[in-house]
């Protein structure tokens, strides 16, 4: 045998490794960088589930992938991260025995106001993007725990990086400071309330949902480690992912000539959603991730081929990442550390 048969090859978003057999969750796999992870991923010989509030919408995004990849085992199930109450049938109905990983892809991100909430009375990004995802993966550790070497993704975004979260700002009802909070990150009030009851910023409380995600994340894998579980937690980002640079997948997403030609010069920076896609793809795939880390684009985290990078310095605090998990079991009445083992 050479020296080299035995190497594993360089990763290649254009050659992805076979991994027939597995079974893999997208949530909001029905459109944008969710609808690529779900494409990319059935390429692989995977079953793949969509899971999406939209049954319409989710089975015009199988059918999709079914005429681009011959052969592609996709099928979706009904999920809104909006409502808790579901969460747990819906997790029944993909009627499976194992989950092999699970992207946490799905978001809701508005561009204005008036604020919205969803069925459990919470700010409606924050309670989508990180608490419906929480209490999700309550429902699905069994699963999870039941496949050799699981992994949960979970997809945060570029836009949290300048984002920072003050802990007594996740305080739902009662006075300032009754939730508590460690020493040194501030009072209730100082960067404005998760919930944003206060002062509703739509893009700043996107960006603070999806941080929330990421140290929900991280903290994942330090209580899977703890406990000694096959299963690990890894969260990935987009860089920048625009819809002028991403390839028409009809009827699921169509891009005009003009808007192409309009998003040219966007392009020497960031990059379509099809792209975005890759380091979440990569992050369920790829032999050589480890639970804990942070896999993003290439280029300045903007764009380009996927890897591996530094943990934000604002994300590596344990101490954050143990509060919000402690406040969201709190908000959402889920713990997914209860089954880890």
């Amino acid at each position: 045998m050479s020296p080299t048969s035995t190497t594993t090859p360089p990763w290649s978003v254009r050659r992805l490794p076979r991994a027939d057999g597995r079974v893999f969750l997208v949530t909001g796999g029905n459109a944008g960088i969710g609808y690529f992870v779900a494409e990319q991923l059935s390429a692989t010989g995977a079953t793949v589930v969509l899971g999406s509030r939209n049954p319409a919408k989710a089975e015009v995004a199988t059918a999709s992938i079914r005429a681009r990849v011959p052969g592609a085992r996709v099928r979706a199930v009904r999920l809104d991260l909006a409502d808790l109450s579901s969460l747990e049938k819906a997790v029944e109905s993909l009627d499976v025995d194992r989950l092999d990983a699970v992207v946490h892809n799905a978001g809701v991100a508005l561009d204005h106001p008036p604020r919205e909430e969803t069925a459990d009375g919470h700010e409606l990004m924050f309670g989508t993007n990180h608490l419906g995802h929480f209490a999700l993966t309550r429902w699905l550790m069994p699963l999870l725990s039941a496949a050799p070497a699981a992994r949960v993704v979970t997809m945060g975004s570029f836009a949290a990086k300048s984002e920072r979260l003050a802990l007594g700002d996740l305080q739902d009802v009662g006075g300032p400071g009754e939730l508590g909070g460690p020493d040194g990150l501030g009072g209730p009030g100082e960067l404005g309330d998760l919930q944003s009851r206060k002062d509703y910023r739509p893009k700043r409380a996107y960006g603070r949902s999806k941080l929330a995600q990421m140290y929900f994340g991280l903290e994942l894998d330090r209580r899977l480690r703890a406990a000694g579980s096959p299963v690990t937690s890894v969260v990935a980002h987009p860089g920048g992912a625009l819809d002028s640079l991403t390839p028409s997948r009809p009827p699921v997403h169509v891009r005009t000539p003009g808007a192409r030609l309009g998003a040219a010069p966007a392009a020497l920076l960031v990059q379509g959603k099809h792209a975005g896609a890759w380091p979440a793809v990569r992050a369920v795939l790829d032999p050589a991730v480890r639970g804990g880390e942070l896999w993003g684009p290439r280029v300045l985290g903007l764009r380009g081929e996927p890897r591996r990078e530094a943990v934000w310095e604002h994300l590596a605090d344990p101490l954050v990442a143990a509060w919000l998990w402690d406040a969201s079991r709190d908000l959402t009445g889920a713990d997914p550390g209860a089954l880890i083992g």
